[in-house]
């Protein structure tokens, strides 16, 4: 499969600006006031702590965002496709135990995801407190923000059924404003303070680590990190704009931030010692470097940018447990696509469960401020998990040597900054923690209750096709058995040699024969290509079975009914069936007839078939069967809700061990035979 092309103008890097940057383009909202917050007053405050400050800030994103994920990691991209799960979709066949990272570096993301429209809400909303608009004054309650943020979260969910296509047209002109503002702001107070250039110099953040004016030493990076909180996301996206524009947008924006933080830094130095800020807390001085008359500008655009942010990071989401599902790490969950466009699936599971999850965040933790406590631990173990992956794969391209120089550098950088993060663990960070246990639990229940479910099948229940293809041929042709469908579909995994699970040929021949004209043996294998989509067919020699290979890439939706009729009208085209005429249709001319399916459900026949298995095993393959009956069914799952499925238990045998010793005892009549066919001689009598 040909890769996409890549077109870069400036229409599709305003797209990416758009869809990109909305996580990281919005951290100087609360970056340096994490940072600078860590002094207490503002008072407290020196030149070196805030030149340290810009420094270290300086300093992260290059080197993480720029360094590992712009020129690095965006040339790990499959077909085009980037994040964590499209990684180890390249490299999961150089080792298994490559699945771990890939598992908790995709969970911890998810988590993150469910923070991060909490946090950036909160944080543009609260600039807002005792703000005069016209008549109107704000509240100076956190409580009214707290309902304020909860009123705008709810309703961006609520939206997202209804897909974000006509909508996100207007993320990229809103989030260009966003970063002209940003950097317009950095400039107008950088002249205050001209000098604010030399704190880009590492040595000021090297001094700051392990200088006394820092009071909490190097946790002091537990902050530092959340101006690259978004790089992990710039990374996912990249599938909907391309390398190529990144590139292209990349530095306009880097400079924007950069410019902005230092802005931040310069109003700080130039108001530090003024008498009015000295015994002040909790100042942000993203909005207090404003001037007045931009202020509700500044806040209404930092609303903006929020919203988009938290977007980005809800379709991010979706992205990424579609990616999951398809590499089997996640169960299948009901999705559907809004737009009919691919980029825009909508999964009300996953929706529903990050609203009440943001939403819990907001009422738990109340202000921007608390919630930096909690935000940016999960992160920086899902860019610990990147950086393992990404070794195996610039071993691929490269040379060992050059793999391991890349991954000591970048993993002894973020090891630092997860202990620097674990810091919040206490105040907050445990939130992400438990959700990140949780979705972890979920994905190893799934994917290693897979692995171990096949350990214990018996091999005994697999036949081949070959052997019963005279008998399918002839009860396909025999008249006297009423037609039970004209095309009978059964979705199963057909291995080597024909070789397919006795229950299917069971469903078919023993039970009551279901009669066809063409039986269907539909096996789908998900690659690790996105977007594939190519099938084998194989009809055996005959022209009434068909088996059919469909591989189709992890990004692709399972709509088997879809697939099948372009088969069926290309298999009649080569003459390989018949015409499959329909005496009664709504269609004139129709050649092609009705369709039945049937989809095979493991259940566990006997909890006592376990016994034989080790303990994780058990609870592992009790757990796999759990979810499986808990989540989307296979016929919703394929695209069948509209069609005739027939949904068949099919019991899970694992090393079931049944006594063939049963002994016949002889019981002696007592009663000749004759008498015993009188009933009227045998009636129960009454006991006395």
């Amino acid at each position: 499969m040909e890769r996409k092309k890549e077109l870069v103008s400036l229409g599709t890097a305003l797209v990416a600006i758009g869809i990109v940057y909305g996580d990281i383009g919005t951290s100087p909202l609360y970056t340096m006031n994490a940072i600078l917050g860590h002094q207490g007053v503002f008072g407290n405050l020196t030149k070196d702590y805030v030149f340290g400050a810009i420094s270290l800030v300086f300093w992260t994103i290059t080197l993480v965002t720029t360094i590992k994920y712009v020129l690095i990691a965006l040339q790990a991209d499959n077909r085009g496709e980037g994040g964590i799960f499209a990684l180890y979709a390249i490299v999961r066949n150089r080792a298994k135990w490559l699945i771990i990272p890939a598992v908790i570096g995709g969970a911890a993301l998810l988590a993150d995801g469910t923070l991060t429209p909490a946090m950036t809400v909160t944080s543009a909303i609260e600039g807002l407190k005792g703000q005069k608009i016209g008549s109107f004054v704000f509240s100076n309650s956190q409580n009214v923000v707290v309902l304020a943020v909860a009123v705008i979260l709810l309703a961006l969910f609520m939206l997202q059924r209804y897909g974000t296509n006509a909508i996100g047209k207007l993320f990229g002109p809103i989030m260009l404003i966003w970063f002209a503002f940003l950097g317009l702001m950095g400039v107008m107070n950088m002249a205050h303070y001209p000098d604010i250039w030399q704190a880009l110099l590492p040595q000021y953040g090297v001094k700051l680590l392990f200088s006394p004016e820092n009071k909490v030493g190097i946790f002091i990076l537990g902050s530092v990190f959340l101006a690259t909180t978004g790089s992990e996301a710039l990374y996912s996206d990249m599938g909907h704009v391309g390398k190529r524009n990144i590139y292209f947008t990349w530095p306009f924006v880097f400079i924007t931030l950069i410019l902005n933080y230092m802005g931040q830094g310069a109003w700080t130095l130039a108001h530090m010692k003024a008498d009015s800020f000295q015994n002040l807390t909790g100042i942000n001085p993203f909005f207090a470097m404003m001037p007045e008359t931009w202020r509700i500008f500044g806040i209404i655009i930092a609303t903006l940018a929020a919203i988009i942010a938290s977007q980005a990071l809800i379709t991010g989401s979706f992205t990424l447990v579609t990616e999951a599902i398809g590499l089997k790490i996640l169960p299948r969950i009901r999705m559907r696509y809004p737009n009919f466009l691919k980029s825009q699936v909508y999964i009300r599971f996953v929706n529903w469960l990050m609203c009440a999850a943001s939403l819990g965040i907001v009422f738990l933790f109340q202000t921007s401020a608390h919630m930096e406590s909690a935000y940016g631990l999960a992160i920086t173990v899902t860019m610990l998990m990147t950086t393992l992956l990404l070794y195996e794969f610039i071993t691929m391209k490269r040379n060992r040597i050059v793999a391991l120089t890349v991954a000591f550098f970048f993993g002894a950088l973020e090891m630092l900054f997860l202990i620097a993060s674990l810091f919040k663990f206490v105040d907050g960070g445990y939130v992400t923690v438990l959700i990140t246990l949780a979705i972890v639990g979920v994905m190893v229940l799934w994917y290693f209750g897979n692995k171990a479910r096949d350990k214990y099948v018996d091999e005994t229940e697999y036949v081949s096709l070959r052997d019963f293809r005279k008998q399918l041929v002839k009860l396909s042709n025999d008249t006297t058995i009423p037609e039970y469908a004209t095309n009978l579909v059964y979705i199963a995994n057909i291995k080597q040699n024909y070789t397919v699970k006795r229950s299917v040929l069971y469903s078919i021949l023993d039970k009551q024969p279901k009669r066809a004209c063409v039986y269907w043996f539909v096996s789908i294998h998900e690659t690790a290509t996105p977007f594939e989509r190519r099938y084998t067919v194989d009809m055996m020699g005959t022209r009434n079975i068909v088996c059919v290979h469909l591989y189709l890439g992890f990004k692709v939706s399972q709509t088997v009914s879809v697939y099948l009729r372009e088969i069926v009208n290309q298999l009649i085209a080569e003459e390989a069936i018949d015409i499959q005429i329909q005496k009664y249709s709504t269609l004139k001319g129709r050649k092609i007839g009705n369709f039945s399916y049937v989809v095979m459900k493991q259940k566990l026949a006997d909890l006592r078939s376990l016994q034989s298995s080790s303990f994780l095993d058990r609870t592992l393959i009790a757990g796999r069967l759990f979810l499986q009956e808990k989540m989307a069914a296979p016929a919703i799952w394929y695209g069948l809700e509209f069609s005739e499925v027939l949904e068949e238990p099919e019991p899970l045998f694992i090393n079931r061990k049944v006594s063939r010793n049963l002994h016949k005892d002889y019981i002696k009549n007592t009663v000749p035979a004759e008498k015993n066919l009188d009933s009227t001689k045998n009636e129960p009598k009454s006991i006395e």
